[in-house]
């Protein structure tokens, strides 16, 4: 089986593929330059292999929330792939993807950036290897964010560089890990495209779309945040949403 796997809702390109049990990836900060990159990327990667596109089984992408400008690159780019070489397509959202990074067991966060001081988060659990998501996605305030976790957590993504001083001083026990854990990793997109693969969870390559969180016109309701989190309390490893 063999698997190409790509985000680019962050400053990083992520690029993976899988072949029977082998994870090539390709992992570089290009300033989100990346609508011009990704398909030369690709192209190149595929040539190194001394594959030829139609040579994948199936193509996935995160979905975000990220970069608005960046998820829509990769979900665009493999939508198109998709489509020429009558692929199935596996999408998975970033959070998901970035929440792989974390090698430690307890309460996983991921953080990113939403700008207009708000943040993309989510929650997961990391038992013996393992992980699962335990919260809705949420696009809250990081102070939001901060009331709902009363428990010891780590904390990973690009909003960590913003908020780590408000994080540390403001809650006790949460520990930010290192930079090299804030971006999406390819190996990560794969090793999520393979769940789902295993799964046979694949999106209809006209139904697949962006996870973006914001309303449709981009615009905050006042009331969107208090609405999206307000039920959301962490305690004994579970979540209402």
């Amino acid at each position: 089986m063999k698997i190409l796997g790509v985000d680019t809702s962050s400053r990083v390109l992520s690029l993976g593929v899988y072949d029977n049990g082998k994870v090539y990836e390709y992992d570089v900060e290009f300033a989100r330059k990346h609508s011009s990159l990704l398909v030369v990327a690709i192209e190149n990667v595929i040539q190194a292999l001394g594959w030829e596109l139609k040579d994948l089984d199936y193509l996935a992408c995160g979905l975000g929330p990220g970069s608005f400008t960046g998820v829509r690159i990769a979900v665009a780019t493999i939508k198109g792939l998709a489509f020429a070489l009558k692929k199935p397509i596996i999408g998975a959202s970033t959070l998901d993807i970035l929440a792989l990074n974390a090698d430690k067991d307890g309460v996983i966060a991921p953080v990113i950036d939403a700008k207009r001081n708000l943040i993309y988060c989510s929650i997961y659990r990391r038992k013996n290897g393992k992980i699962k998501r335990i919260s809705p996605f949420m696009l809250v305030s990081i102070e939001d964010f901060i009331k709902k976790i009363n428990r010891n957590a780590f904390l990973l993504g690009d909003a960590c560089s913003l908020y780590q001083a408000d994080i540390q001083k403001s809650a006790k026990g949460l520990v930010v890990l290192d930079k090299d854990y804030w971006y999406p990793k390819a190996r990560n997109v794969i090793k999520a495209a393979l769940e789902q693969a295993k799964l046979k969870k694949f999106t209809d390559t006209f139904k697949i779309k962006p996870i973006y969180l914001y309303p449709k016109e981009c615009q905050i309701n006042p009331d969107f945040t208090k609405t999206k989190s307000a039920k959301f309390v962490i305690k004994g490893h579970s979540a209402n949403k």
